[in-house]
This record gives C-alpha cells, sequence and structure tokens, in this order.
C-alpha cells in the first residue's frame, strides 16, 4: 500500500515500510519491527541497531493506514 504525504510516499508492507521523498532527495526503510507511530506529532520513526530516523506526516489518518496495514501499535504521548 502507498501513503501519499506532503513530502513523498509511504510504501508499506506487513514486514516493511519505505519512505521516499519527494524529487528522488532520500529513500529510508526500517522492519516493522524498530518502527514507531507517534499521536498527535504524526510522526513515523525508526530505531535500530544501527539506523535512527524519523519522519513527520501530514495527519492521523496517515498513522492510522499505517497502523493497520503492519500491526504497529500507535503511541500517544
Amino acid at each position: 500500500m502507498i501513503v501519499e504525504f506532503s513530502q513523498g510516499k509511504v510504501i508499506v508492507t506487513p514486514h516493511e515500510v519505505v519512505v521516499r521523498l519527494k524529487g528522488s532527495v532520500a529513500t529510508f526503510q526500517a522492519q516493522v519491527d524498530a518502527l514507531q507511530l507517534i499521536l498527535p506529532a504524526c510522526v513515523l520513526s525508526a530505531n535500530g541497531a544501527e539506523c535512527k530516523w524519523s519522519v513527520k506526516l501530514d495527519n492521523s489518518q496517515q498513522i492510522q493506514t499505517i497502523a493497520d496495514q503492519t500491526s504497529i501499535e500507535v503511541l500517544s504521548l
């Protein structure tokens, strides 16, 4: 599934997520075990053994769509 947001696309599978920023500036990839979905900040965050990155999405619906496809629990701060 592809989730479009203002800065690019999030490509979601049950096992991994790939974020492609507009203009092919950068691509981020992470296994779902390394991901967190954070509301109300609307942040997709990866924290693995060798990497750490985060992307702010546009709205909570995008976060919920990713959560539904990956079974990642949404963290509310």
